[in-house]
């Protein structure tokens, strides 16, 4: 039985050294496809959701709305997973890369427990001011009702949330991809299969979307669990580092604070944008946010799979001293990132109608989301620059400079401008303010990245 431990320890260690010895085209490859393709299946969970919603008879135009005000908190509720598993994870990726086993437990038992502990708080946090919060997001006296029967039965399953997403980039850190990949494609086959089945089979409409997705992220999360308890993964959830350790915690906060903000103030933004579409427009322009919401998830979600494949790799190879193969991944990351917006986003200011029909049989909704597409997107197009270079501060473990990025195109730039620019220019201004954040912080971010990356990948301090 010993033996057998040991034989299945050493296998498991073969798969993590493969980030600093296999081909690196190759391993880009095999880490970032299936990366991708679960970051892609995985918003799936909301897509799905809302191309239901919007095709129910009678009242889906409101009740898509309704679902789209909710997009903040279901943000806000993944930021928090985000801030364990994208914070802890990178560390635990770099003590592999120094066969410093022992430590990536304890970063992983520690992520499991502030996960267990965010999903507590915000559950009840949310259930007790859901419909003020919901208000304060867009919703109107006609929306609510859709708005407050999704998140109702979402924020049951917070836990599920957590788990599914915050500890499975632990599974690709230690370079197993696909598996980080089956267990988001399990959850989002269940809810595909589920959603028609629920919404129109059962008539639950907008309960049986939410329904559907927190079994799905249940299934996920329990698959997940699964494996970072058993012989098949190089680090284990152990109870004995369950036990919060602050010092520990203070490293995984250092750097999770940068993608938790960039999450969370997704939802700033949205109340920014929602709010400014409900005061200079109406429910049918907080709707076309509600499609253009989606479709951004459609077109960065997939870009942040190639970060999520790659990450890894930059930083196992950063821990073991390797800065040739960091640089290269690099370089390859920003030619697929920025090849990636320029064609996703393309679609969008050049063919809105590709997207808009996906979500809405409401012609009048379509319409108008196509007019204002085009110029929300124009940014986006060279979004994958910034998102390249977010990736590599990240996984070098460059806190402040991950942090001022993160900062600088919502709370900086797009916050601010979605309140100002529709004092001058009207509902228009709300969606003008999205390009002139994405050209500003593309331009810095790319500034800062070259001003600092020479040095931090010279002069290593470890």
């Amino acid at each position: 039985m010993k033996k057998n431990r040991e034989k299945e320890n050493q296998m498991s260690e073969k798969q993590d050294e493969k980030l600093g010895i296999a081909p690196l085209g190759k391993l880009i490859l095999e880490m970032a496809l299936p990366a991708v393709a679960a970051q892609i299946i995985n918003v799936l969970y909301n897509i799905v959701d809302r191309i239901y919603i919007g095709h129910i008879a009678g009242y889906g135009d409101m009740a898509l709305t309704g679902v789209g005000v909710t997009f903040p908190i279901l943000m806000a509720i993944s930021a928090f997973s985000a801030f364990a598993g994208m914070g802890g994870a990178p560390l635990a990726s770099m003590s592999l890369g120094r066969k410093d086993y022992e430590k990536a437990e304890k970063i992983l038992g520690n992520c499991t427990s502030i996960l267990m502990i965010f999903s507590v708080i915000l559950m009840v946090v949310l259930f007790s001011f859901k419909i003020p919060i919901l208000y304060a997001f867009g919703a109107s006296d006609t929306t609510i009702v859709y708005a407050n029967e999704y998140i109702s039965i979402y924020l049951i399953g917070t836990i599920f949330v957590q788990f599914a997403i915050g500890l499975n980039t632990f599974i690709s850190g230690q370079g197993n991809s696909k598996i980080a990949m089956l267990s988001v494609l399990i959850g989002a086959c269940i809810n595909i299969i589920l959603d028609p089945i629920f919404i129109f089979g059962f008539n639950l409409g907008v309960k049986g979307a939410a329904l559907a997705t927190i079994i799905s992220q249940a299934v996920s999360a329990i698959w997940v669990v699964h494996f970072l308890t058993s012989d098949k993964s190089v680090i284990r959830i152990r109870k004995k580092y369950l036990r919060p350790d602050f010092k520990v915690i203070g490293s995984i906060a250092a750097l999770g604070i940068s993608p938790f903000i960039m999450q969370s103030t997704e939802s700033l933004v949205m109340i920014a944008l929602n709010s400014g579409l409900q005061k200079y427009g109406g429910d049918l322009y907080v709707g076309t946010m509600s499609i253009m919401s989606s479709v951004m998830q459609l077109i960065v979600i997939p870009i942040q799979g190639v970060g999520q494949g790659i990450q890894p790799i930059m930083s196992y190879n950063f821990g073991a001293g390797n800065l040739d193969r960091v640089k290269g991944a690099f370089k390859r990351m920003l030619a697929i990132c920025l090849g990636a917006t320029l064609v996703l986003a393309g679609i969008a200011v050049l063919r809105p109608q590709t997207y808009a029909v996906l979500f809405s049989d409401n012609i009048q909704l379509v319409k108008l989301t196509c007019s204002v597409m085009p110029i929300y997107f124009l940014g986006i197009t060279i979004f994958g620059i910034q998102m390249a270079c977010q990736t590599t501060f990240m996984a070098l473990g460059q806190a402040k400079v991950s942090l001022i990025i993160a900062l600088l195109r919502k709370v900086i730039l797009l916050i601010p401008l979605a309140i100002i620019l529709p004092r001058f220019m009207g509902v228009m201004g709300v969606y003008r303010a999205e390009p002139v954040a994405d050209f500003i912080s593309v331009l810095i971010s790319l500034i800062l990245f070259f001003v600092t990356a020479k040095k931090i990948l010279v002069s290593d301090d470890k």
